[in-house]
């Protein structure tokens, strides 16, 4: 039905699918939910096919919205990142009183965020940053919801948004407070960015099934099927299975085939590696993926050139391994370690960034937010979890027990995946990063020392050794007699 008098609990401003299931979640939820859109139009639209889900409040601008609230007023903002966010925050706080929450669940960059915190947390209220994940049918059904913002405003909004989120099996909400000012959206922006890298491997992982071992996407989708019962078992394994099993109805082609391979990206994957960068924290794998989608769409002429002029020098003597299902495990098992670093390499990223900007992030608690309605959701958060429960957390995921046992398995096959994309000249950016990190982090010496040895030779950058405790800084005089001194 549609209430015209009754007191909403939350206001929704932003009627496209996400905001407007978003709403209708709530709205199923048992509250009642204000609507505010632009365009009346759209909001008489959601109300005319859906408006008996729910309790609903129509209103025709801001003004209405805030007054159909109770308080304090939750108004959750669901239109375009960045100025559009801005601008309906600047229309809102005049209409505000203090205690009230404004609440941005689209995906905003973490600096507005914290920003936009600031500026309101000045003038009395609250502004809460909520990543959400699940996409459209997540936003209906019960997505995954990572809120950051001020503590104090989550004994008012949590159990709203712990209502409408997923339940991962134990019953657990797929929602909690994650820290303040932009913490819930830097760890949304990384869910993404592990995303980024999950889905390029599992591409690569395509690849090579069928340029090497000769499987068509057919025959793949019931791999993947199969992959998708044991410690692969995630939401994108399980979709990859269908749409490689998919048929074009035009052509009779699998559809695969049908699609320009030219993969888009709507940012959060850039933002993932410029933040790493600024960090100093080695994201590899979802860095090659983010260049892995921007070479598959940039200057397409330039790629078509390079497959005329360059010579793919794949050696003759490269063994024929079609048909083998000991390659096809191989893949299994490689891809399996690349995703268990790629989920490493996101979490460190927190870890640095929890103690550049002062949250104290629970890394299990953020692992078991994502184990449902989220995208990268998957069997093995369930051990990311274990890993980081208690007081004796690893320093990095890969230390973790159960995770360094898999990898040690998985070790031998991950190193013949890479040599055999390298011999057959199939680029495998993620598969063969992710081992990279791994064998940088577990060597004694890197190559390092005469990086370290060319910056003091041409800049006087200074250089430790290996022997002196102390940590002092030294310097060789290149241009003199060569003596060293001390810095």
């Amino acid at each position: 039905m549609v209430a015209e008098m009754k007191k909403a609990q939350i206001g929704v401003t932003g009627l496209a699918v996400m905001g407007a299931n978003l709403a209708r979640n709530f709205a199923r939820k048992g509250y009642t939910v204000a609507l505010h859109n632009r365009s009346v139009a759209r909001t008489d639209a959601l109300l005319a096919e859906h408006g008996h889900e729910g309790s609903f409040v129509r209103t025709e601008s801001l003004e209405e919205l805030v007054g159909a609230l109770e308080s304090p007023r939750r108004i959750l903002v669901m239109v375009k990142a960045g100025g559009p966010v801005d601008a309906v925050i600047e229309a809102l706080v005049p209409l505000l009183d203090p205690g009230d929450i404004v609440i941005d669940g689209g995906n905003s960059y973490f600096q507005d965020t914290r920003r936009r915190e600031a500026a309101l947390a000045a003038v009395g209220l609250h502004f809460v940053g909520v990543g959400v994940s699940g996409g459209e049918e997540g936003a209906l059904l019960g997505p995954s919801i990572m809120p950051g913002g001020p503590q104090e405003s989550y004994a008012s909004l949590g159990p709203m948004l712990e209502s409408i989120a997923a339940r991962a099996e134990d019953g657990a909400p797929c929602c909690a407070w994650i820290g303040p000012d932009g913490a819930g959206h830097f760890v949304k922006m990384v869910h993404n960015g592990i995303e980024y890298a999950d889905m390029q491997v599992i591409g690569e992982a395509h690849e090579l099934l069928r340029s090497v071992a000769g499987l068509e996407p057919g025959e793949q989708a019931e791999v993947f099927r199969q992959w998708n019962t044991g410690e692969l078992a995630s939401y994108l394994i399980e979709i990859t299975a269908e749409v490689l099993g998919q048929v074009d109805a035009r052509t009779g082609k699998p559809l695969i085939d049908v699609i320009v391979d030219a993969a888009g990206q709507k940012g959060t994957g850039t933002w993932t590696v410029q933040e790493a960068l600024a960090l100093g924290s080695p994201v590899t794998g979802i860095a090659e993926s983010v260049f892995a989608r921007a070479l598959s769409s940039a200057e397409p002429a330039m790629r078509a050139q390079a497959q005329r002029l360059l010579p793919a020098g794949v050696g003759a003597t490269t063994e024929d391994v079609v048909g083998d299902a000991g390659f096809v495990e191989d893949v299994r098992q490689a891809l399996y370690a690349s995703k268990l670093v790629a989920y490493a390499q996101g979490l460190d990223m927190l870890t640095l960034a929890g103690a550049e900007y002062g949250w104290e992030l629970d890394l299990a608690a953020i692992a078991s937010l994502w184990r449902q309605g989220c995208i990268i959701r998957a069997q093995l958060l369930e051990t990311i979890m274990e890993a980081y429960a208690g007081e004796s957390a690893p320093a990095n995921l890969l230390f973790a027990p159960a995770v360094t046992t898999a990898l040690e398995a998985a070790l031998p096959a991950w190193r013949r995946v890479v040599a055999r994309a390298v011999e057959r000249g199939i680029p495998a950016p993620v598969f063969s990063s992710t081992l990279a990190y791994y064998d940088s982090l577990r060597r004694p010496r890197l190559n390092a020392a005469l990086t370290q040895g060319l910056r003091d030779y041409f800049g006087a950058h200074t250089y430790r050794r290996v022997d002196d405790a102390s940590a002092g800084a030294y310097h060789t005089l290149w241009s003199g007699d060569r003596s060293e001194v001390i810095a």
